[in-house]
């Protein structure tokens, strides 16, 4: 099979980083391709320097037999280069049809055609197998029909390569089993697809051959077929990954920590009671939309309207803002961690110590030596890959990101944690850590309240599972008896012929 791109001696510097280091593989045409690795080896980078993006710093690389040199994303488009990106980028204020139009507006003696172009979009998104009303504006569509957007404008200018960059990160089961259905038919059109993942699942659903980056170093490229999910991973992390995984989460609940009694809010839950003691990690399971999040932005006092009764350490709590929240050891990682855990145009070092300013502060300044003292002590502890401390924090992979968003409340020494989400879109080597380090918080005796739609993590750190549905507390299950049908039949409201009580 003859090779769609190559990538030959690829190489690429940031300021006080190497992210590519003499990269060298083949895609075969027609293919789909996977590429991946930890968060910060390299694949969203070679991505963009395929897409244009990005110009490399040496080597080079060609389409179809053909030397390519991009110096721009229009003329990655103009070869037949397409990207779907992780961020989502768009006009949101414009309609569909006129994000999909943009390039060349469709116009009839000198005014713009509405009708042509309504109609031009709507022929781009039906070549994808999509269909919704091309008159809304971007900004009111889901995650997922915004997607759609990106890929049909892709197809419609003729890419014949689309890099797909964690296309999933941010989508629903739902949408993206409708991503799954696309990429055969693309193939089928003879599209081949480069495609950036961390996701075992979506590597061995979709792809015919796996390449895998190391601190930014190609370690190897393998038919998909050949491994399985232990070896690709050894390959990616670079060690086995029981090296990373708890044995065991500690059990051991004493003292009460938090106790919430009829928690409502017209924000999407109703009548919600739990306790989570100190050393005990509860599990929050629930389909998309059960309230779960939401709950979690009540605890920590982001919810006007949130009623009910919550105690701390015994004590009833008025929780009315974050700050409320804060003063009684509550720390949240939220599950929007860039619009809602970081400022991402602040320094790296800055984000870690914002919940703790007043303590490395003087007569109103910020004492330098110490708050690089504390960002230090985190960053070695929770093994940031960042330049350095002063890094902005937007220029940051996902899972390192996320660390920050974390060591921001270890810094803080909460005794009470809500995790929402804590390891969406990081890669196994930093989940694996993740799940590391709740577990050594609950051995240290943090009260964990963890939210995750992914079963085993929730199955794998959990001394108990509570389940909402539909906003209301429908269950709660001991670890021995959790299993992922258990919790299915919960979330989706079918117990087959048992019933499975709320225990007190």
């Amino acid at each position: 099979m003859s090779s769609a791109v190559s990538f030959r001696h690829i190489t690429k510097r940031f300021p006080g980083v190497l992210a590519l280091d003499d990269v060298t593989f083949d895609v075969a045409e027609g293919s789909c391709h996977a590429l991946c690795g930890e968060n910060g080896a390299g694949k969203s980078t070679l991505g963009r320097i395929l897409a244009g993006i990005y110009p490399p710093d040496g080597g080079g690389l060609s389409l179809f037999g053909r030397a390519l040199a991009l110096t721009s994303p229009e003329e990655a488009l103009a070869a037949g280069i397409g990207i779907v990106h992780q961020e989502l980028a768009f006009c949101e204020n414009l309609s569909v049809a006129e994000n999909l139009c943009l390039r060349e507006l469709p116009a009839r003696r000198g005014f713009l055609s509405r009708v042509e172009m309504w109609r031009r979009a709507e022929d781009m998104l039906a070549a994808i197998g999509a269909s919704f009303d091309v008159r809304h504006a971007v900004g009111e569509l889901t995650i997922g029909q915004q997607q759609m957007v990106q890929i049909a404008a892709a197809v419609s200018h003729g890419a014949r390569v689309i890099v797909f960059d964690e296309p999933t990160s941010s989508l629903s089961q739902h949408e993206a089993e409708k991503l799954y259905e696309l990429i055969p038919r693309l193939r089928a059109r003879g599209v081949t697809c480069l495609y950036v993942t961390h996701r075992m699942e979506e590597i061995f659903r979709l792809c015919d051959a796996v390449t895998v980056l190391r601190d930014g170093r190609h370690v190897a490229t393998q038919p998909s077929s050949s491994l399985d999910t232990g070896a690709l991973v050894e390959m990616m992390i670079g060690r086995r990954l029981a090296e990373y995984f708890p044995a065991d989460v500690p059990a051991r609940a004493t003292e009460e920590l938090l106790r919430v009694d009829s928690l409502s809010s017209r924000s999407g839950f109703d009548d919600v009671s739990l306790t989570v003691s100190a050393g005990e990690v509860v599990g929050i399971a629930g389909l998309v939309g059960a309230g779960r999040s939401e709950v979690a932005r009540a605890l920590f006092g982001l919810d006007p309207f949130a009623t009910g009764t919550i105690w701390v350490r015994g004590r009833v709590a008025r929780v009315r803002a974050p700050r409320d929240a804060m003063r009684l050891g509550i720390g949240l990682v939220p599950e929007d961690r860039k619009r809602q855990g970081l400022v991402l145009s602040m320094r790296a070092r800055d984000n870690t110590t914002l919940s703790v300013l007043e303590t490395l502060a003087s007569f109103g300044f910020i004492r330098d030596r110490a708050e690089r003292a504390l960002a230090r002590e985190y960053f070695e502890r929770l093994r940031v890959r960042a330049p350095s401390l002063d890094t902005m924090t937007a220029g940051l992979s996902g899972g390192n990101q996320q660390k920050i968003v974390l060591a921001k409340w270890l810094a803080a020494r909460c005794r009470i944690l809500i995790l929402d989400e804590p390891t969406r879109g990081i890669d196994v080597g930093a989940k694996a850590q993740i799940h590391a380090l709740v577990a050594e918080l609950a051995g240290r005796g943090t009260g964990v309240l963890l939210i995750s739609s992914e079963l085993p993590e929730i199955l794998h750190l959990s001394s108990r599972i509570l389940v909402l549905r539909k906003g209301r507390l429908v269950g709660e299950l001991a670890r021995a008896e959790a299993s992922q049908d258990a919790l299915m039949r919960l979330m989706a409201g079918v117990n087959g012929n048992s019933e499975l009580r709320i225990q007190n």
